[in-house]
């Protein structure tokens, strides 16, 4: 069990030093408005999923400046992480939040629906 734990810290510490790296030190315009959303790291530390969102929707414009910068990120993490194996960075785009905010457009408008039609009654 202690493994899955350890993988677990592991991907919340790179979660938080890739997030600064996107905030401070990556110029590359397509990847300003992105957010690091989770790390998945596999039990082996050979691989690492980098789930990211963008709210503005121009996710495949970030994803291509992101993939030509895990070479730096990745050198960057060796850096201040202290593991054997740096894994190999996969960016994944994490569609919950966009999911979650139209889920949420559509309650309110189920609400506002039912409640026009209750005034009507």
């Amino acid at each position: 069990m202690s493994s899955f734990a350890r993988t677990d810290r592991v991907g919340q510490q790179m979660q938080r030093e890739i997030a600064e790296l996107v905030r401070l030190e990556i110029n590359d315009p397509r990847v300003k408005l992105v957010t690091i959303t989770g790390v998945e790291v596999a039990r082996d530390y050979s691989h690492a999923k980098i789930f990211f969102t963008r709210l503005d929707g121009k996710h495949a414009e970030a994803q291509q400046g992101l993939e030509r910068a895990a070479g730096f990120i990745r050198s960057q993490l060796a850096r201040s992480l202290k593991l054997r194996i740096m894994p190999q960075l996969h960016f994944v785009y994490d569609a919950s939040v966009e999911r979650g905010t139209q889920l949420s457009k559509l309650i309110d408008d189920a609400v506002a629906s039912d409640q026009r039609n209750h005034h009507d009654e």
